[in-house]
């Protein structure tokens, strides 16, 4: 038996990606390249909107914007490489690029997770405490919780990517997979993966079912403030305020827990593929969508923007 010395070390790693798609990877390449630029529009619109529109200082539209970041920062480090992968049938990846992947996926997944559990109690203070929700939510804690949040986010990835750089890989290079996961990362280690999998549970477990557990009871709370308004219009007006956020908490929420919580053995490797693609490509590009279509003030700031712009080309030309 080889020691672990003796084994040749892995310096690079070879993506499978999709195998099913090799017959149709032209046409494939073409949607993901889509979708991806859609996704980039829409999360770049919202970050602008906000950021120069004085009708959005509102704190869920602040909120919104670091969201929109995440959701940028998680599609440009998965989806460029997929499209690689779709267009050659596989992608060779330096093993310290493959960490770095997982470093910023780790950071986009987490703080996506604490972004979503602050947003959920910016509602639940606006509609279940609206006298204290200024003096509660002011401009010192916006800030301050959005910087805890990435901050969060950084560390507990951080300290996974410390943990994963330390293990030895040989043997097979192949990840059947179209990003750096952890789970198939780990898999082709030689190296006891003891440790890492267990500061997995402890810091990467918590960081996602404790805010599912605070947004379910924020909401339950949320609900039953919004039962005892007396009108329907009242009802409807105020669980609109709510149904946005709602609508990108289950399908982020959902596809995480049937991908991670549920057992692997539930499901086939396609299977974990399509619920990965849904949180890196779906959940980013729904997010500025259902927020657009559901928000009054993000259409009527995105036709202000749109008009200022074209009376400044307009001046430019004269």
């Amino acid at each position: 038996m080889m020691t672990e010395e003796n084994q040749t070390s892995v310096k690079e790693i070879f993506l499978l990606g999709f195998k099913v798609l090799y017959n149709f990877k032209i046409p494939y390449f073409l949607l993901f390249l889509v979708l991806y630029t859609m996704t980039l529009t829409g999360n770049l619109m919202i970050v602008t909107l906000v950021t120069v529109s004085p009708n959005l200082r509102h704190p869920m539209f602040f909120f919104l914007s670091h969201l929109s970041l995440t959701d940028i920062i998680l599609t440009t480090n998965i989806v460029p490489n997929m499209l690689c992968i779709i267009l050659n049938g596989g992608k060779i990846m330096s093993l310290q690029a493959c960490i770095v992947q997982l470093q910023f996926f780790g950071l986009s997944l987490g703080t996506e997770c604490l972004l979503l559990t602050v947003m959920s109690y910016d509602r639940y203070l606006a509609i279940c405490s609206p006298l204290h929700y200024t003096t509660i939510m002011s401009n010192k804690l916006r800030p301050q919780l959005a910087v805890s949040c990435w901050l969060l986010g950084f560390i507990i990835s951080f300290i996974t990517v410390i943990l994963v750089s330390q293990l030895h890989f040989c043997g097979s290079n192949i990840i059947d997979h179209f990003f750096c996961d952890l789970l198939p990362f780990l898999q082709l280690s030689c190296s006891d993966t003891f440790i890492v999998r267990l500061e997995n549970i402890l810091l990467g477990t918590p960081i996602t079912l404790f805010p599912a557990i605070i947004i379910t009871i924020t909401y339950v709370c949320i609900f039953m403030a919004i039962l005892k308004i007396p009108s329907t219009s009242g009802r409807q007006k105020t669980f609109s305020t709510c149904s946005s956020h709602l609508a990108v908490v289950i399908t982020f929420y959902g596809t995480l827990v049937t991908l991670y919580v549920i057992p692997s053995s539930g499901h086939s490797l396609n299977a974990n593929k399509v619920l990965s693609l849904i949180y890196t490509v779906g959940t980013p590009l729904f997010n500025p969508i259902i927020y657009s279509l559901r928000n009054k003030e993000i259409r009527v700031a995105f036709k202000r923007y749109i008009y200022l712009i074209n009376i400044e080309k307009r001046h430019q030309c004269m």
